[in-house]
């Protein structure tokens, strides 16, 4: 059966509604599925009118869950449709779906698709996106019920407590100077490096959401993702938002010395308990500053950064879409290693 409509801060443990998932992390896990076993006829034949409700929303989305049980109340699997709210993204739905995996194979996984796919046409969305590890179940999952490539990521890791790469093997050797970031990454002349932990500053606000633009030609690949528009207020909102899970922004920014204008960033997160892998969210550059070394420095200010203020800190994680050759180059320079790689899937509704 699944759960019935309540608000998620109602339920009991095993039925709680996780942090809301973002966008980057694992997304749909479930194995291929059987016709539909007894123990879950009424889930697929008598769906509750309404989904869950993530009480956190945020300013550009709010999410609906699904939770599978059996019978006796067990837990078999969740799913989390995330609604974009801006009008550039309000024909997307996001898909994170899990079953555990005793129980694939029976249904569980289809049903909860159903569920989340009906709610997705009700609120008009035109398509869905989900993400799955390349050749995995969930893989296989998706690409039977009608989802199709649309995006493939590299995810990558630069290892801080060892300097070996996620593999096991030795990094490429890397100049002493460089403080173990990877090869000395200088600034050209007429730019400097600004930083900032936590939200932007007053005095940065402007330049930095004017610089934000240069993610407008992100790869997207087939997703249909649509073009982000940032204003300061959702700029505010996104470091509030990192700050109220306990986690640590900081960023890099590249001033130009001419105009004192912003012309690219990079954003890192750190853990709440400051331990272990932390989080790239974004890097980009104008595209009328590239191909001069801006994104390498920024990126190894940042691993400077987090060495020498947060030793706790093990690892730096990435990802990146495999035709953005110019960022994979960056990443390899400066010592991240490959992990896996993910597709995005995209379904038509």
């Amino acid at each position: 059966m699944l759960a019935p409509p309540a608000r998620a801060s109602r339920f009991s443990a095993p039925r709680a509604v996780g942090n809301p998932i973002a966008r980057g992390g694992p997304s749909c896990f479930g194995g291929r599925c059987s016709p539909v076993p007894p123990l879950l006829e009424s889930a697929t034949r008598d769906l509750p009118p309404d989904p869950l409700v993530d009480p956190a929303e945020s300013s550009s989305a709010r999410r609906l869950a699904w939770l599978a049980a059996a019978p006796d109340g067990a837990p078999l699997g969740s799913a989390f449709l995330r609604l974009f709210t801006s009008p550039e993204q309000a024909h997307l739905g996001e898909l994170s779906l899990d079953v555990h995996p005793a129980e694939r194979r029976r249904g569980v996984g289809s049903a909860l698709l159903a569920a989340a796919l009906a709610t997705a046409r009700t609120e008009g969305r035109r398509a869905l996106l989900a993400r799955a590890v390349e050749g995995s179940p969930g893989g296989a999952f998706l690409s039977d019920r009608g989802f199709e490539p649309a995006l493939v990521l590299d995810f990558a890791r630069l290892d801080l407590a060892t300097g070996r790469t996620a593999q096991g093997t030795a990094a490429d050797p890397v100049d002493p100077a460089s403080h173990g970031t990877g090869p000395a990454a200088e600034l050209p002349s007429g730019y400097r490096l600004v930083s900032w932990v936590g939200h932007c500053p007053a005095e940065w606000l402007p330049a930095f959401t004017r610089s934000r633009t240069a993610m407008d030609d992100v790869p997207m690949g087939d997703t249909g993702f649509g073009q982000v528009v940032w204003d300061e207020a959702r700029v505010l909102s996104a470091a509030r938002a990192v700050a109220a899970r306990g986690e640590l922004l900081h960023t890099v920014a590249v001033a130009e010395e001419a105009t004192g204008d912003l012309v690219g960033f990079s954003e890192l997160v750190l853990p709440a308990d400051r331990c272990g892998d932390a989080q790239h969210y974004g890097t980009a550059v104008r595209p009328d500053h590239r191909r001069r070394g801006l994104a390498r420095a920024m990126k190894a200010e940042a691993i400077r950064w987090t060495r020498a203020e947060h030793p706790g800190i093990t690892g730096l994680l990435t990802d990146t879409a495999e035709h953005n050759t110019g960022m994979l180059a960056v990443n390899r320079a400066l010592g991240y290693r490959s992990t896996h790689r993910c597709v995005e899937f995209r379904l038509p509704l």
